[in-house]
Order: structure tokens, then C-alpha cells, then sequence
């Protein structure tokens, strides 16, 4: 399959973003915008954001507890 060249204005923080990303990902700028495009027509990236939300519904209350606990002053007792 051909390439097409696209241009698009970005923001410098986003441009600067896209190109820290992609180089994390040892990709191309390109081919991490492909990725995105096609993670994001595809549904992954929609059904991931589902699955977190759904994730921090059910398990909530342990993350509150977790930093009730964090936030006790030392030698505190539950009365």
C-alpha cells in the first residue's frame, strides 16, 4: 500500500509531545499518527477508556482506603 503525505498545525507542546512519544515508542512520527488513527477507528482506544472507568467503579472504595490510610497521622487508632 502507497503513502500519502498529510500536513496538519499543531501546537508546539503538542508537536513537541508527539515527537517525545514517538521516539519513546521507537516510531516515526508517522507511523505513531497511524497508530493513533487506526487504535481510535478501530474502538481500542474507546473500549480501553470503557474498561479503566469500569475498573475504578468496581474497586474505588480499596483506592479510598489506601489513601485514607496514607493521609492517618502517625500513631492514629480508629476509635
Amino acid at each position: 500500500m502507497g503513502k500519502t503525505q498529510l500536513g496538519a498545525r499543531v501546537d508546539e507542546d503538542v508537536a513537541e509531545l508527539a515527537k517525545k512519544r514517538a521516539a519513546d515508542l521507537g516510531l516515526s512520527i508517522g507511523d505513531y499518527l497511524a497508530r493513533l488513527v487506526q487504535d481510535d477507528a478501530s474502538g481500542l482506544r474507546a473500549r480501553a477508556v470503557d474498561a479503566a472507568a469500569r475498573f475504578l467503579v468496581e474497586h474505588q472504595s480499596v483506592f479510598d482506603e489506601a489513601e485514607g490510610a496514607q493521609q492517618a497521622p502517625p500513631g492514629a487508632c480508629a476509635a
